[in-house]
């Protein structure tokens, strides 16, 4: 089937709750399930898209499904191109801005466009985007830890071959963050990379007192130590710190990436697939980042990052959240601490038995 034939027939979003292993606790709360919008792009031609986004809470579930399909009201009978669809999208939420729910719902519907566009070519997305999949370093993503009380779950990361551990601070006081990050360290060893994510709740000044005194434990990177809107604020930190500075999760779109490496806010960027613009916005990111020699990771939605990771030209690592496992028919395999991409598309296929259980 030539992949310029699908048209779009339909759309369909539903909200599932889904089980998780493990709470990821963060300065702001604890996220005990994974509020999910799973999203399906009907083609006339028998290929459906497949793709999922994050919703953070449970409460946005409704509101992203409903702007979801009636976005897709709209799209029916239009060729899926994403880069044409994504142009028709941007005229059509210029005035309303596209951050936030917005945002979420065209890049969920971009990964999934993208996605049919790999099936109809029957190939994985990486191959068509002129790359091939390949093993991406993987690190597993953790919220809040007690260097004693989870010693077993960190001790099985590294088991997987995971050479690189990330774990959240700024619940407490400085003292709280030394005390885990030093035990955490001594745990896993000076040759496993170590992050630290604030998830933002620093003020600079703070931010620098804490990397100052976190740095005999050699961090690989700090990430997000202040407000993510606080662009200048994050130079400061990073011009200040012995550290390297990771951020971008919450930055929207390319432009948002293009504001922020023009300010010199991070040594390292991490676009998230649901708000950078899906795959497309994805692409034009990684252009920036190759110019201005920015390693570039990726954030959450490890099944499509793969694929991601494996076109772009300053791919850095590849961040382990496993948030979807519970509804995907072939979750995710780690081999050796790496992830490699599996298609065709995106590789993403529901369990509808899953899906029927923990639909909200």
């Amino acid at each position: 089937m030539s992949q310029t034939s699908l048209t779009i027939r339909s759309v369909r979003a539903r909200a599932v709750v889904a089980p998780i292993s493990r709470p990821v606790k963060n300065a702001f709360g604890v996220i005990e399930a994974a509020p999910l919008v799973l999203i399906d792009v009907v083609t006339d031609q028998g290929v459906t898209g497949h793709s999922y986004i994050f919703a953070y809470a449970p409460l946005t579930l409704k509101p992203l499904v409903l702007m979801i399909e009636e976005i897709g009201r709209d799209l029916a009978g239009k060729a899926i191109a994403p880069f044409d669809l994504m142009a028709a999208m941007d005229a059509r939420f210029r005035l309303l801005g596209w951050q936030g729910l917005v945002g979420m719902a065209v890049s969920g519907l971009d990964m999934a466009f993208w996605d049919a566009l790999g099936q109809a070519a029957g190939q994985p997305l990486a191959t068509l985007l002129g790359g091939s999949p390949r093993p991406i370093r993987a690190y597993d993503s953790y919220g809040v830890v007690d260097p004693k009380a989870d010693a077993g779950d960190l001790k099985r990361s590294l088991d997987q071959g995971f050479a690189g551990i990330k774990i959240k601070g700024g619940d407490g006081d400085a003292a709280n963050d030394e005390r885990v990050v030093k035990g955490v360290r001594k745990l896993i060893g000076p040759d496993i990379a170590l992050m630290i994510d604030f998830n933002q709740s620093l003020d600079p000044a703070e931010a620098i007192s804490r990397i100052e005194r976190l740095a005999p434990y050699d961090l690989h990177w700090i990430e997000e130590p202040v407000a993510q809107e606080n662009l200048f604020g994050h130079a400061r930190v990073r011009e200040m710190s012995p550290t390297p500075i990771q951020a971008g999760e919450n930055w929207w779109f390319p432009r948002g990436f293009a504001e922020a490496i023009a300010v010199g806010a991070s040594d390292f960027i991490m676009p998230d697939l649901m708000k950078c613009g899906g795959v497309t916005g994805w692409l034009r990111i990684a252009g920036q980042a190759e110019a201005a020699s920015i390693p570039m990771s990726s954030h959450l939605f490890a099944e499509a990052s793969a694929h991601m990771l494996a076109v772009t030209p300053t791919a850095h690592w590849l961040e382990v959240l496993d948030l979807a496992r519970a509804v995907l028919a072939e979750p995710i395999r780690i081999v050796d601490g790496a992830l490699t991409a599996r298609g065709p598309g995106l590789g993403l296929n529901w369990d509808e038995a899953a899906v029927k259980k923990y639909l909200v």
